[in-house]
């Protein structure tokens, strides 16, 4: 084992917060070890105007992999939900760390909840799974395009172009932003991307040695029930131009899952809530995902590929 670890990372506050878990958990494991952080500005970040839905899979997570894959770091850490559900060749990923709140917030200059919005709210999202599952149960919201890291995005929820926004729950208790927060979505009403707050380590898959080190950090119930949504985001073709939210929870020996496919203007949504075995979270992505062809979600899923 070497005594000094390379960790690539994103160079936002939030990025460098969750790399700094990691190597905290690291660190108690072996005191010993020495780690350097290396900043590696991804595409979405390099262009922050440009509509995530233009950059396709990786913007947040292609140049960490490519210099992982160089041999220029040792470890990538991404939040889960911005990698593929297809390893990179010559990779593994690993969650780690016990996952953080994984619902999605609403923050708004009235503090008011979203079905209490007045008619005609311009809330920005850039995620079309939160546009298209909102849209379903509300059509007098305006959704409007929004980027820039957590910080900004709130700082415009209270200024002249937007009355509000929606985020993942998890960065902003990791910022200490919670304060901000007007309504906690249920998982029901906004289903989370699959792997939402969850941190993910990539690692060469040829260097056992710092795998098994890894795996000194992880949450068994975290892994088991991202597993199980990944494996549903992936039988579904889903990525970023897929509405798909995808949720599942460790309850003693099973694994509960909800997730729901919808289409992109909120008109139709197929949805499933099922449970199964703690151990074999594919099996139950599986069942999942034929009980959503059941209802018919197989023509969507089509349209939108």
């Amino acid at each position: 084992m070497r005594h000094s670890i390379r960790i690539g990372t994103r160079g936002s506050k939030l990025a460098l917060i969750q790399t700094n878990a990691v190597i905290s958990a690291l660190q108690i494991a072996n005191p010993e070890l020495d780690f350097q952080i290396i900043n590696i500005l991804s595409t979405g970040d390099e262009f922050p105007e440009e509509k995530i839905t233009s950059f396709g899979i990786g913007a947040f997570t292609s140049k960490l992999e490519q210099a992982l894959i160089e041999d220029r770091i040792d470890i990538a850490v991404h939040s889960l939900k911005d990698l593929p559900t297809s390893e990179t060749a010559g990779t593994t990923t690993i969650p780690v760390l016990k996952r953080e709140d994984p619902r999605d917030v609403v923050i708004n200059r009235w503090s008011k909840s979203f079905l209490d919005l007045p008619k005609g709210a311009r809330i920005g999202t850039s995620s079309i799974r939160r546009i298209a599952q909102l849209q379903h149960g509300s059509k007098d919201i305006l959704f409007l395009d929004i980027r820039g890291n957590v910080e900004t995005r709130i700082n415009k929820s209270y200024g002249e172009s937007y009355d509000g926004v929606i985020l993942a729950a998890a960065g902003i208790k990791r910022l200490g932003l919670e304060k901000h927060i007007t309504e906690y979505l249920s998982p029901k009403i906004c289903t989370p991307s699959a792997g939402q707050a969850t941190i993910a380590a990539q690692v060469r898959e040829n260097d056992s040695d710092l795998i098994n080190f890894i795996y000194k950090i992880v949450d068994q119930s975290t892994i088991l029930a991202v597993q199980a949504e990944r494996e549903l985001l992936k039988l579904a073709g889903g990525g970023c131009n897929v509405p798909m939210g995808v949720y599942a929870f460790v309850n003693e020996n099973t694994i509960e899952l909800f997730a729901t496919i919808t289409e992109p203007d909120g008109s139709m949504s197929y949805r499933v809530e099922i449970t199964g075995e703690s151990e074999e979270p594919k099996l139950l992505a599986h069942a999942a995902y034929q009980a959503l062809i059941e209802q018919g979600a197989a023509s969507l899923l089509e349209k939108l590929h």
